[in-house]
Order: C-alpha cells, then sequence, then structure tokens
C-alpha cells in the first residue's frame, strides 16, 4: 500500500510539473533590437541602446518571471541594412518582439516586413509621421513621437511668444526633416507668420557654407534641424559665418540635444528648440534617470537615451501583464497598446488610438548652468497630440509633410 502511494504521489507530482511548465513556458524573452553603432549616427545609436541596457539592468534582465535576452544588430543607419537585419533576427534568431532603430526612412523601410511577419516591434525614437497615421499598421506601436508633434506646438510659440513674423529654414533632406519643418510651418503660417526660406541638405553634408551664404539677412529667425555631426557642424559654421549675432537661431529638439550639445560651445548659446524631453527637466522621476545615468555612463542622457530607457518600461510593463507568456503575439501586441509604465522620465504618457503617444512638449532654451551647457525648459505644453488641435479625421484627409510643402505666399 505504502509503494501505491508513493506511486500515485509522485505521478501527481509530475503532472503538477507538466502543467505548470505549460503554463510558464521555458527558456529566455528574446528581443531583437536593431540600432546604427557604427556609421554618422553612431553615437545617436549608443546612446539609444545605453538607455535600454540601464532599463534591463534596473531589473535584472528578468520580467514576468522568465530571462531576457537581448540580441542586438548594427543597421549603420542604411534602410536596407535595417531590413537585412530585422530578417535574421525574426527568421533566423526567432525573437518573440522587436525594438529600436533611429532614421525615419528605417522606420518606413521595416513597417511592411513587420506588418507580413505579424511580430510587434517598438519604435522609441523613429517619428516618421505616416507610420501612426496614413500608412498605420497593426503590429507597430510607437513610444517616442511624431517628427512634427513638437514643431506644431513651437509653429505657435514662435508667433506668439517669439515674436517672430519671417523665418527661413534649414533642415536635412529626409522624412524626419520634411515632416519637422512641415509641422512647423502649418502651424506658423497658420498663425499669420511667413516661411520665406526653406532649404534641404544632404544627410551627408560636411560643409553648410553654400547654405549659410543663402541666408535672408532680413528674417526674424533661423529655424534648424540637424542631428550628430551635421548639428556640430551647422552651429559651429553658423557662428563662423557672422549670423548668430544678427539671426536668431531656432530649431527641432534634435538640433541642441544632450547628444551633441556637451560637445558644443558658446555658439549654442540661446537657441531655443522644442522637444518631448529635456535631461534638464526638473521632475523627481527624470532626476533619478539622469543621476543613474551619469553615474553609469559618465554623460548626461539624450532624448535618444530616454527614448529607449522609457521603450524598454513599455516592454517590461506589457511583459509582466502577461506573466512571461509572450509567444502569443496577438496578446503581446494587445499588451503593449494597453501599458501604463511608471516612472517615464520626459513626464506623463499615454498612446492614442493610432499607436502614437500624447505626451508633454518642451520649448527648451540652451543656457550654461554651473559649467555646462543644458536645455533649460522655459514653457511646456501639455498632453500634446500628433494631430495638435485638428480632428483627426480632416488632418488624415491632407497629404503627409513633404518637401514640396510650398510657403504660404
Amino acid at each position: 500500500m505504502n509503494r501505491s502511494r508513493r506511486a500515485i504521489v509522485a505521478l501527481a507530482l509530475a503532472a503538477a510539473v507538466a502543467v505548470l511548465r505549460g503554463q510558464a513556458p521555458e527558456g529566455p524573452i528574446k528581443i531583437g533590437f536593431i540600432v546604427p553603432l557604427s556609421g554618422p549616427y553612431a553615437q545617436n545609436g549608443r546612446d539609444i541602446l545605453n538607455g535600454f541596457l540601464l532599463c534591463l539592468d534596473e531589473i535584472g534582465y528578468r520580467a514576468g518571471g522568465r530571462e531576457i535576452q537581448l540580441t542586438v544588430e548594427d543597421d549603420q543607419a542604411i534602410p536596407a541594412e535595417g531590413l537585412t537585419k530585422a530578417r535574421k533576427l525574426v527568421e533566423g534568431d526567432r525573437v518573440h518582439l522587436m525594438a529600436g532603430a533611429l532614421l525615419s526612412s528605417t522606420g518606413y523601410a521595416l513597417a511592411p516586413y513587420i506588418e507580413s511577419q505579424r511580430i510587434p516591434m517598438v519604435f522609441p525614437v523613429v517619428s516618421a509621421d505616416d507610420l501612426t497615421q496614413r500608412r498605420r499598421g497593426t503590429w507597430i506601436v510607437r513610444t517616442g513621437y511624431t517628427g512634427s508633434q513638437p514643431n506644431h506646438a513651437f509653429g505657435e510659440y514662435a508667433y506668439h511668444t517669439l515674436g517672430y513674423r519671417t523665418v527661413a529654414t534649414i533642415a536635412l533632406d529626409y522624412a524626419f526633416g520634411w515632416e519637422s519643418v512641415g509641422g512647423f510651418q502649418r502651424t506658423f503660417e497658420g498663425e499669420g507668420g511667413r516661411v520665406a526660406q526653406k532649404m534641404w541638405t544632404p544627410v551627408s553634408v560636411h560643409d553648410f557654407a553654400p547654405y549659410l551664404a543663402q541666408i535672408s539677412r532680413s528674417v526674424d529667425a533661423v529655424y534648424a534641424l540637424f542631428l550628430g555631426r551635421s548639428a556640430l557642424q551647422f552651429m559651429r559654421q553658423y557662428e563662423e559665418y557672422g549670423l548668430k549675432g544678427r539671426v536668431p537661431l531656432i530649431g527641432a529638439g534634435t538640433t541642441t540635444d544632450e547628444h551633441v550639445l556637451p560637445f558644443m560651445g558658446d555658439e549654442a548659446l540661446g537657441v531655443v528648440t522644442a522637444l518631448h524631453y529635456s535631461a534638464a527637466l526638473d521632475t523627481p522621476a527624470n532626476r533619478a534617470f539622469a543621476a543613474a545615468y551619469r553615474a553609469r555612463y559618465r554623460k548626461v542622457p539624450s532624448y535618444y537615451s530616454e527614448s529607449m530607457y522609457a521603450g524598454g518600461k513599455w516592454v517590461i510593463a506589457a511583459i509582466e501583464a502577461l506573466g512571461g507568456r509572450v509567444e502569443d503575439r496577438a496578446r503581446l501586441l494587445d499588451a503593449l497598446r494597453a501599458a501604463r509604465p511608471a516612472g517615464v522620465p520626459r513626464g506623463p504618457v499615454e498612446l492614442d488610438e493610432y499607436g502614437n503617444p500624447i505626451e508633454n512638449v518642451y520649448i527648451r532654451k540652451v543656457e550654461r548652468v554651473n559649467g555646462e551647457l543644458q536645455n533649460t525648459v522655459i514653457a511646456t505644453f501639455p498632453r500634446v497630440s500628433q494631430f495638435w488641435k485638428y480632428n483627426p479625421a480632416e488632418y488624415l484627409r491632407q497629404p503627409l509633410y513633404s518637401r514640396r510643402l510650398a510657403p504660404a505666399s
């Protein structure tokens, strides 16, 4: 009888273990990550990766009771290379979800593949407007912003608060530049201002002299959009060309973002930009994040760092909500869309029905504080939508902002 009882108990335990194994899949949760780690935008990519690594460190690379395994691929900020790396991660490494990417052009290139594979992908940085507008798909969740989003707010601010009436724009000649300038132009001209000049520079630009020579000295300000090496070079040449003291410089947030700001000098002082983050944002969540980031990487966090740190929190919240059961991609997608991560450094954020954040936009001015340049927040636009103050249905009937958008006559 004792042997029979022991056999029954052993069988019961074996059955219980089998059930538990069925409920909690074994093995790590695999996340595929695409980011430029070489080429002209390597610093931007490194900051994106750093933000994610900090987030994963804080949770010990575990969520929902399972280990997290991160596989990183360098796309060199080349859209075709990004697509190749995505295929490797999805079809070769069999990852459960994807995250990362930098350029809007890369986001547009990846979108059809992500949809065809029906795998969730989080875009913490890619700001291509139409990915959550006219060409929105099912499987992409954006946790960052659209290029036009902060610039809609900034156009009104430039007209009403800064008092500018005529502006020249100069920006990188690709989707991010077109959509950011388009957002600024729409609201600035809608309030009564005029974009008197529009100039586009190649993504690989090294010398801005031919463009700076064309800028009219009669405009009230110049709006600039650059990032990485181009932002550093533009800022230096703007001062060297004698424009800094004659025509005020404003622009998109990446132009003075913290990924380049520490390498700038007095040429950056006074530049006003708009973005959904500043390392100088004085909130408990951001102070904690900035301190942790400085302690680990010995530098100030950039918007790229915060974007992926926040995107990481989004991913972790979704995994926890599922108890680690990420094999069902549709349920994982639903969990990502429903996530409300706490402690996001940029401030309160929620997704709209199109899968894009509604969040604060900060107007920042470069100042020197305690010997360091910083983007001091001088105004806040709360709960800014990708559609600004416009009716979404009416907004979507208008064409996507492009380089062909002409200034108002």
